[in-house]
């Protein structure tokens, strides 16, 4: 029977980053995922591919550049589902060609198989030929990642009712998309097949979206994408869903109906535990398949098991999973490191993109912490007018006792790709006067943060350093 230092169940984000920090230290470690291709859900399903799919959508759609040249302005006429895809397969195997080489370079075992616990040392690896492998370990981390939520009501049927990871497989566009949840994935996919000129409606049975992100800045996206096509739904609960052959009906609870040639299912996701037994380690779940850990060490409730990545709930993000994954394996491997810092961003790849860092308006407000708003609009940069940017907006928070800045929020084009300013100077305790004294690139949308700056500065009290001297004294 095998033994290693570290058994790592789940080669996603945070997999991968456990596996690798666990190889330069020198350990016996081994991956097992279930699947034949490395990279789970983030590579084949997640993260990248739906950021693969809205940059094709982008670029063959010409969405960048239809402030100039008219909103029938395309890059390609006709985009059909195989121009989505081949991109995507391209960028996938590359995906994976990278997390092979960096395995085989840090002495990474791994094996393709699918594992269950037989008590707390032990699990075993079934394998798609039915052969069962039994290893052992010191030391496991959980990182198997979540599987689509698939309610009995839904009549999923593969083609026409599908869920987030049938999608990417669909084989023609639809002429029209009606999209369930409206949350990150709902939202991304709604905004993006809109940016086709696909007929999108957006059902939500909430009377809001995205409740974590702050409400001014929701409040200026939702305005941009029904202005981009999407038929936004919210307060609407779904009450029959049927597979009508060539389209799809819905019955809503306030007596509408909404017909599609497609409905994409996306109102969560689960833990992906059930396969795993974890009971058989002494480990609970809760209803949606997920285990509690601390955070900081992200050990379970039984010691020399942890678990990191989507499996143990917010933020599941790609990129905190991997931070998750190298603090938790130097954790069990008892190595001293560096910890996560206090403010990480939070992207979504939405048309048009949305990136947060640090608190909203309404968490200051909650906190009693006086305040400051700064906003700028892309278009009054000279960048925005290169690019044609017609919508975009950064708002940032600064406290009036402080002068920190404590917040900034981001909507628009390269959102995502800016928000890491602001995650600078947040999490090195800076103040609004850092935008004031530096000077930024001309013409680049980061000079929105100068402005943004400069709007908060100039409502702000005047520090004692600034006052103007009294003349009449």
């Amino acid at each position: 029977m095998a033994h290693y230092d570290l058994i790592i169940i789940g080669s996603g984000p945070s997999g991968r980053s456990a596996a690798i920090q666990a190889g330069k230290l020198k350990r016996k470690v081994l991956v097992i995922d279930r699947k034949d291709r490395l990279g789970g859900v983030s590579v084949h399903t997640g993260t990248i591919p739906s950021k693969t799919l809205r940059e094709t959508v982008l670029n063959l759609s010409g969405w960048r550049e239809r402030s100039f040249y008219g909103r029938s302005y395309r890059v390609k006429q006709e985009i059909s589902a195989d121009d989505l895809k081949g991109r995507l397969h391209q960028t996938l195997d590359h995906e994976v060609d990278v997390l092979e080489h960096q395995f085989n370079r840090n002495h990474v075992e791994t094996l393709n198989g699918t594992a269950h616990f037989i008590d707390a040392n032990t699990v075993e690896v079934e394998t798609e030929a039915g052969e069962t492998t039994t290893i052992t370990a010191d030391k496991f981390l959980i990182a198997t990642g979540t599987k689509t939520y698939r309610p009995d009501y839904m009549p999923f049927n593969g083609t026409t009712i599908v869920d987030s990871d049938e999608f990417l497989e669909m084989d023609h566009l639809p002429r029209s998309l009606i999209v369930v949840g409206a949350g990150v994935i709902g939202v991304e996919y709604a905004s993006m097949f809109a940016a086709l000129d696909i007929n999108v409606t957006l059902i939500e049975p909430r009377d809001s979206f995205l409740d974590f992100i702050d409400k001014g800045i929701i409040s200026d996206f939702t305005h941009q994408i029904k202005e981009n096509g999407v038929d936004l739904r919210l307060g609407s609960s779904i009450e029959k869903v049927e597979d009508a052959g060539e389209h799809v009906e819905v019955a809503l609870d306030n007596g509408r109906h909404v017909r599609a040639e497609m409905l994409l299912f996306a109102a969560g996701r689960m833990g992906a535990t059930d396969k795993l037994n974890p009971k058989a380690a002494g480990l609970e779940t809760d209803h949606r398949g997920r285990l509690d850990v601390d955070r900081k060490s992200y050990q379970t409730s039984v010691k020399h098991i942890y678990a990191t990545g989507d499996v143990i709930g917010h933020p599941s993000l790609a990129s905190t999973s991997g931070q998750q994954g190298r603090v938790a394996a130097c954790h069990a491997l008892d190595t001293p490191t560096l910890g996560e810092s206090a403010w990480f961003p939070y992207g979504i790849y939405s048309v048009p993109e949305i990136s947060t860092c640090g608190m909203s308006e309404e968490e200051m407000q909650e906190r009693e912490i006086p305040y400051e708003v700064g906003e700028a609009r892309f278009r009054e940069t000279s960048r925005g007018h290169i690019m044609g940017l017609e919508h975009g907006m950064l708002k940032m928070l600064v406290s009036l006792k402080t002068r920190r800045v404590l917040g900034v929020q981001i909507v628009g084009e390269g959102a995502t790709e800016l928000i890491h300013i602001a995650q600078a100077v947040l999490n090195l305790k800076g103040t609004v006067d850092y935008f004031v004294q530096n000077t930024f690139n001309y013409p680049t949308l980061a000079e929105a943060y100068k402005i943004a700056g400069l709007d908060a500065f100039n409502r702000m009290p005047i520090p004692e350093e600034f006052k103007a001297p009294d003349k009449k004294k």
